[in-house]
């Protein structure tokens, strides 16, 4: 996400990188391109316009220390004016009633019915609550059958009636049914509509004025750029709702919905959709998000979706293995698992500083890993165990059970010894620290 624009920041903030100091002209060319880039992406002129006059105000009213060029300095005034213009803070969801009622609006085709199942499960999973999704889009009968089948997959219950019932007496009904069986959060999927279509508005509207919900979030698929802007701009006049929804932010390359969203209807964007699977949602963090299109990487989320796939007992104990050079194929392959469990492969490696442009034309699948599972699958269980007793005869063997050829099996547990004598050295010599730093962001996010 964000890959055009971030490599047009890139080259923009390039005409600064050598420049003993920063003039009006100098801050003026680079911002000429900046503009551009964002016009690009999809932006509004006047949302562009403001934000290189802002950037340029407070570029030319700060002195250069001797330590930071002009280049980063730069940088950091973008970054910070990137982060508030796309909301500055992190705004969480409004979970306070009992039961906690969400209502859920969008656009046909934006990925509402699917958001809501994602929302269920996180809310499930994350924050341990007992949701309860009810069906109130009775105009697609397929919307019905799409959120029954998702709601199996996560094991959260769906609320549904037979018959012509209006949406407003379903939700209504779903409420009280959620109150009888201990759901603490109700989510409710309503029908896609258009901006323009006065008696799907009028329905959406007397929903949200019968059912009082305690949080109404907007889905938006964020592939629609300006588009998007204007739909939610059109929608909020109707339903003052409290946040956005992105959906579909992994395919969105410009980001031009991301970034004026909040400027255009004063309401944060909360959570962003990037992937088809149940667990692909994430929270909405201006700064981080600034990070990314600057380049910066995003290490916080990665370390957060780390550690909510690796337990700490299990860190530990690999710890120890690596600290004793016992560190194993069964091993290797528990953590290709891990990693996989953590979402698109392409988007994880994103978030290390530096990578994006690395990654730029590079195909990173989720069936990366296919290969290595299918080889190491193929070994005995005392193979994997012991990977110095895989000698020629053994190695044929696998390659045959795996589909590969000997040279590829050879490959990997090359591989895996570099990376088993890395991780034993990092282990003795600076593990420890690491360890404990992983430790301080967890507390600093429990914070």
């Amino acid at each position: 996400m964000f890959e055009n624009l971030s490599e047009r920041f890139d080259r923009a903030l390039k005409v600064l990188k050598g420049q003993g100091h920063i003039t009006e002209i100098n801050v003026s060319d680079t911002l000429k391109d900046v503009r551009r880039a964002l016009l690009d992406a999809d932006v509004s002129y006047n949302i562009a316009r403001d934000f290189a006059n802002q950037v340029k105000e407070k570029a030319m009213g700060m002195n250069v220390l001797s330590a930071v060029s002009p280049g980063q300095l730069m940088v950091k005034v973008m970054h910070d004016e990137l982060t508030q213009l796309m909301g500055s803070e992190h705004a969480d969801i409004n979970l306070k009633g009992n039961p906690a009622i969400i209502l859920i609006a969008g656009l046909q085709g934006s990925g509402k019915t699917t958001f809501s199942a994602k929302l269920a499960n996180f809310l499930h999973r994350k924050r341990g609550k007992a949701p309860m999704l009810i069906a109130c889009d009775v105009y697609r009968p397929a919307a019905i059958d799409q959120l029954k089948v998702l709601g199996e997959q996560i094991s959260i219950p769906v609320y549904t009636e037979e018959g012509n019932m209006r949406p407003v007496d379903l939700a209504q009904k779903g409420i009280q049914q959620a109150k009888l069986t201990g759901r603490d959060v109700v989510i409710i999927d309503t029908a896609g509509r258009l901006a323009i279509d006065d008696m799907m508005m009028k329905e959406i509207a007397e929903i949200h004025g019968k059912v009082k919900p305690d949080e109404t979030l907007f889905v938006v698929d964020s592939m629609t750029g300006q588009d998007a802007v204007n739909t939610a701009k059109a929608f909020n006049d109707v339903l003052d709702y409290d946040g956005v929804v992105l959906t579909k932010l992994d395919g969105d390359t410009r980001g031009g919905a991301a970034l004026t969203i909040k400027a255009v209807v004063n309401k944060p964007i909360k959570f962003v959709g990037i992937g088809e699977k149940m667990d692909a949602l994430d929270l909405f963090h201006p700064k981080r998000m600034a990070d990314r299109i600057l380049g910066m990487g995003d290490i916080v989320t990665l370390v957060e979706k780390a550690q909510e796939q690796f337990e700490e007992d299990e860190a530990a104990r690999l710890q120890k293995k690596l600290a004793r050079n016992t560190f194993d194929l069964e091993d290797f392959l528990k953590q290709i698992r891990q990693i996989k469990k953590m979402g698109n492969i392409k988007d994880l490696m994103g978030m290390i500083p530096g990578m994006g442009k690395a990654l730029k034309n590079m195909d990173l699948d989720d069936n990366a890993f296919k290969g290595i599972e299918a080889i190491i699958e193929s070994m005995t269980p005392y193979e994997r165990q012991n990977p110095a007793v895989i000698n020629a005869s053994r190695r044929k063997r696998i390659a045959a059970g795996s589909g590969t050829d000997v040279p590829e099996v050879n490959r990997l547990i090359k591989q895996f010894e570099d990376t088993r004598k890395m991780m034993h050295n990092f282990t003795k010599g600076g593990g420890k620290k690491a360890m404990r730093t992983m430790k301080n962001l967890k507390g600093m996010r429990r914070r």
